[in-house]
């Protein structure tokens, strides 16, 4: 199956480089979709058989502009990673916070407080990503295009792909197109930037 993994346009607190997770709904800013149609027209996106997304506002509006359509399936476990205290605060509001900085130290590695530790939230992201094959596979489909979170693709990728986590890090509206085997066990191969 080919399989193209697009982050979400950009929000207002995207712009403003805050951690905002799946707790908070945004939409689209009107620059966030000026993009996504200028990458659009540009022919960036490859056409598709079935739509995914996450549940969150943000991934729904994107799959809409880019593909025109509904996504077909919506999976609860794709929601971004719950940033817990951190969330809806950007890097100039937490430096003060010493837990913040031990978080960073860490590269990302301690859960957030009050949230989600990266394991939980790969294991969950890599759950809906075998509902969602399981679900490919039945329909006997070849191509699908997943609108989803930064966070979503870092887990999926690192976890069934080869690479880190931080390896697979990518701007709204940007992406990867992977060929994924489901011939006994699920893997990602010929990993390419869209």
């Amino acid at each position: 199956m080919r399989l193209i993994l697009i982050r979400h346009g950009a929000t207002k607190a995207n712009e403003e480089g805050r951690y905002i997770g799946g707790r908070t709904q945004e939409v689209l800013t009107e620059e966030g979709r000026k993009k996504l149609l200028a990458v659009k027209a540009a022919g960036k996106y490859p056409l598709v058989q079935c739509l995914a997304s996450s549940p969150m506002e943000r991934c729904i509006e994107t799959a809409r502009l880019i593909y025109e359509r509904e996504p077909a399936i919506v999976i609860e476990e794709w929601r971004e990673i719950d940033f817990g205290s951190f969330e809806g605060k950007n890097y100039k509001e937490l430096m003060s916070d010493t837990y913040y900085r031990k978080w960073l130290d860490s590269n990302g590695t301690l859960p957030f407080l009050q949230g989600e530790s990266r394991e939980e939230f790969s294991e969950r992201c890599c759950e809906g990503f075998v509902k969602f094959c399981g679900h490919m596979e039945a329909e006997r489909m070849e191509t699908a295009a997943a609108i989803v979170h930064g966070g979503t693709i870092m887990a999926v990728l690192s976890s069934f792909g080869r690479g880190e986590y931080y390896d697979f890090q990518c701007k709204n509206g940007e992406g990867y197109c992977v060929e994924v085997s489901m011939d006994g066990a699920i893997r990602i191969e010929d990993i390419r930037k869209l």
